[in-house]
């Protein structure tokens, strides 16, 4: 299934039925007073958050919504039937704009969440509502509200507490997977063509976090160049930032460098992002001599603007210890 993490789609919610014009009519009322009733209420439009989605693809096909008109008022003042509500479900981490007024309107971030975005039109007054002491037999009805209708863009958003960002190939969704949970209970999910790694990991007893790789990033991705935007933005609901450097081949100097673009990118795009990043994780420590791992540590020790952490993904060496430090450095985040 091809997945879609930003769609167009217009709802409208039910309109409220009519108000009733009637009189009692009987052998022995044959002018009796009236007795229209009201018109019902229309539906409204809701999105509820359902965790097991994990896409937006329905909307490709499916771009207008409308909850159903409540009914017409009746004789014997009996009121119309509302309309029955339209609740559309979506994943857990979609975020709702209005495009006419290109302002966010909903955020949904919990399971089973939801959100009324179109309220249905109040239904119409019947012709009882308008009997007075001057007017006994009044035959003036309202008709039924209009219900609200609004055109939306719906966002979704990667949910985790933390997350890599690198360059392709840094071995990104291999650290993922070396220190997830053999049996993660996150579904995956997928982001264009690329899919990122998304897992749990127990750094101790009773005590996890999500941890999720983000689709290699390229020079110019704050500016949109690749799919820059689609996939930073994915990090802004993390609360830790970890950037991945493959270091085999590398100087000390032109890692220095490649993180400092990374975070260029961040601070480009949003400057809250840079602020999050805490660590910065030198990959591929198993390709590259004693000698130089030491040189490095020196080296980046001195920077002082990063904690640094030498790892072997593949090996799974030193993973375990930075994954402990993440997890205790959330619980601070929590205080």
């Amino acid at each position: 299934m091809d997945f879609i993490d930003e769609v167009h789609v217009d709802v409208s919610a039910g309109d409220g039925g009519d108000g009733c014009l009637s009189f009692r009519r009987a052998k022995n009322l044959p002018k009796g007073g009236p007795d229209g009733g009201d018109g019902g209420s229309g539906g409204d439009v809701v999105f509820r958050t359902n965790a097991g989605l994990n896409t937006l693809a329905r909307f490709r096909y499916e771009k207008y919504f409308g909850a159903e008109a409540g009914k017409r008022g009746l004789s014997n003042n009996k009121s119309g039937a509302d309309g029955k509500d339209l609740v559309i479900e979506v994943p857990v981490g979609t975020i709702i704009y209005d495009e006419s007024f290109k302002e966010k309107v909903a955020d949904l971030s919990k399971d089973n969440q939801e959100f009324v975005v179109a309220k249905g039109g109040k239904g119409g007054s019947g012709n009882l509502r308008f009997k007075s002491s001057t007017n006994r037999s009044p035959r003036k009805i309202t008709q039924g509200k209009e219900g609200g209708s609004l055109s939306l863009r719906l966002e979704l958003r990667l949910l985790a507490d933390v997350g890599l960002l690198g360059r392709p190939n840094s071995g990104k969704s291999s650290l993922v997977k070396a220190v997830s949970s053999a049996n993660p209970k996150i579904a995956d999910y997928e982001f264009t063509t690329l899919k990122p790694s998304l897992g749990v990991v127990d750094y101790s007893t009773d005590k996890s976090f999500v941890i999720s790789d983000i689709p290699g990033l390229i020079t110019g991705a704050s500016k949109g160049i690749g799919l820059g935007f689609q996939f930073l933005k994915h990090l802004s609901r993390t609360r830790l930032v970890l950037l991945l450097i493959d270091v085999d081949g590398k100087e000390s100097k032109e890692i220095e460098e490649e993180s400092q673009d990374l975070l260029r990118e961040l601070n480009e795009y949003d400057n809250n992002l840079a602020e999050k990043v805490k660590w910065l994780v030198l990959n591929k420590m198993d390709l590259i001599s004693k000698e130089k791992q030491m040189k490095l540590k020196e080296y980046f020790d001195e920077q002082k603007d990063l904690e640094v952490c030498l790892i072997s993904a593949k090996n799974r060496q030193g993973t375990e210890n930075l994954m402990k430090e993440v997890g205790y450095k959330l619980e601070k985040i929590d205080e």
